[in-house]
């Protein structure tokens, strides 16, 4: 993909309604039927946690294609600090541009933005074989653990990458997921509403019911 076949730049108020589209079609019925995800991206704007300066969008021949933004969160360590960190997402890309290439280039660039407002790390939930290639490793391996997870389950899902280099070396501790990120169903069907009609889907690989 060349550079000069899109734009990566900050996310306008008058972006929002194409966005919120955007991610209702590349999380439509991943996860769950239908999503909640644009819904939650929605919610998250008006968040005190969230990071303006890190809400990006891709754009190509003057359509938004792409987005990803980020929260402040914190670590709750076991000796008592807490240690701030990033979490992401949603990041999305529309999905017949999905596998060329793009996301990793909206990924990059966002931890790249990142890392130079002095942020020390960054964890949330994906899959290794995408995110790894970013730099991202099983957030295990730093010693974080996921909340509300017993310490033997599968936290393979749970994915780090330092911005500053041993940020987190001589922290061990359990991530807290920001409330933001947190909705109910009745809020989602109502927001959901307002969008053109998709029929939600009960898909093999889907995470929730």
């Amino acid at each position: 993909m060349n550079k000069n076949d899109y734009i990566i730049r900050f996310e306008k108020k008058e972006d929002y309604r194409d966005v919120e589209d955007l991610v209702r079609e590349a999380f439509w019925n991943v996860y769950r039927p239908g999503c909640s995800e644009h819904y939650v991206l929605h919610m998250l704007r008006d968040d005190p946690a969230f990071v303006r300066e890190l809400d990006f969008v891709m754009e190509m021949d003057g359509r938004i294609i792409g987005q990803n933004m980020f929260m402040k969160t914190i670590i709750n360590a076991d000796d008592g600090r807490e240690v701030p960190v990033l979490t992401m997402g949603p990041i999305g890309i529309l999905p017949e541009l999905q596998r060329m290439g793009l996301g990793k280039i909206l990924l990059d660039y966002s931890i790249e933005e990142a890392a130079k407002l002095d942020f020390g790390a960054v964890l949330f939930e994906g899959n290794i074989d995408f995110y790894g290639k970013s730099g991202f490793d099983y957030a295990r391996k730093f010693g974080i653990r996921y909340h509300d997870m017993p310490e033997d389950a599968d936290q393979s899902f749970f994915l780090c990458k330092e911005l500053i280099p041993d940020y987190l070396s001589d922290v061990t501790g359990v991530y807290l997921t920001p409330d933001g990120y947190y909705v109910d169903d009745a809020d989602v069907e109502e927001f959901d509403k307002n969008f053109s009609h998709k029929e939600k889907l009960k898909l093999p690989g889907q995470l929730f019911e």
